[in-house]
């Protein structure tokens, strides 16, 4: 398996966030790890591994970067509102460093990204294509909760929590944006119903309130429920991608 590493400096912080390639060809997967987690999950969980016949054949690269959440919004002691203008810094990176190395990876050309997550990287991956559905055609968020606002939130919420919730902004699309996402954008919602995913998390009734959100609204998606056996965690995560992504690369 080919594998390449890039360490890409965040626009207007001091850091370095690592990106890691795994694969030869196929269709690009960005995947953002769990609350805290870094690039080297993705193989270091089992993720890889579960879908390593797809990444063998061709069929799918995996772009697997860091986070910033210690900065960002694990940060409890900052108000929610810096928090989120911090999550725009992370944005920044993603959107100026990674997409360019990865298109430079791959050749050129259209991107059509999967991006990809579970936990606290399942709000990045819908985030992020909500944001970029230019690039990013589909969002997989396995174990997700969409509201930053749930998150220890605490201080005067402005606009900078407000376009980085999905619950708050997806209500209030319209017009000629809605269309267009409505013609651009997937999104794929998975949960369990075991450990975890209600409590402390907040997944399960998240996952349901964002596709109903989403199904309001008329964005493409779907949302698969697991059972009472599916806990908020890496085994379940690595069947469900397993089970899903083959459908889509």
């Amino acid at each position: 398996m080919q594998r390449a590493d890039a360490h890409l400096r965040v626009p207007g912080h001091d850091a370095e966030l690592r990106v890691v390639r795994h694969g030869h060809f196929g269709r690009p997967l960005l995947a953002f790890p769990c609350e805290g987690g870094s690039a080297a999950d993705f193989e270091g969980r089992g993720l890889l591994d579960a879908i390593r016949p797809l990444v063998d054949a061709g069929r799918v690269t995996v772009f697997a970067v860091d986070s910033l959440d210690g900065w960002t919004w694990s940060a409890n002691d900052v108000p929610t509102d810096e928090r989120a203008a911090r999550h725009g810094v992370y944005h920044a990176w993603i959107e100026q460093a990674v997409v360019p190395w990865i298109s430079e990876q791959t050749g050129g050309g259209d991107l059509d990204l999967i991006t990809f997550g579970p936990s606290l990287g399942a709000y990045h991956a819908v985030q992020f294509a909500l944001q970029r559905a230019d690039i990013a055609t589909l969002a997989m968020g396995f174990s997700g909760n969409y509201d930053p606002t749930s998150w220890n939130s605490w201080g005067d919420l402005g606009d900078a929590t407000y376009f980085a919730n999905p619950t708050a902004y997806v209500p209030g699309l319209h017009g000629d944006h809605l269309e267009w996402l409505r013609s651009r954008l997937s999104v794929l919602l998975v949960v369990g119903e075991g450990p975890f995913e209600v409590t402390p998390t907040g997944s399960l009734p998240g996952t349901r309130a964002f596709a109903e959100l989403l199904a309001q609204k008329g964005i493409r998606h779907e949302l698969d429920v697991w059972g009472h056996d599916s806990a908020h965690d890496w085994p379940w995560w690595q069947k469900q991608l397993a089970h899903h992504l083959p459908r889509f690369v």
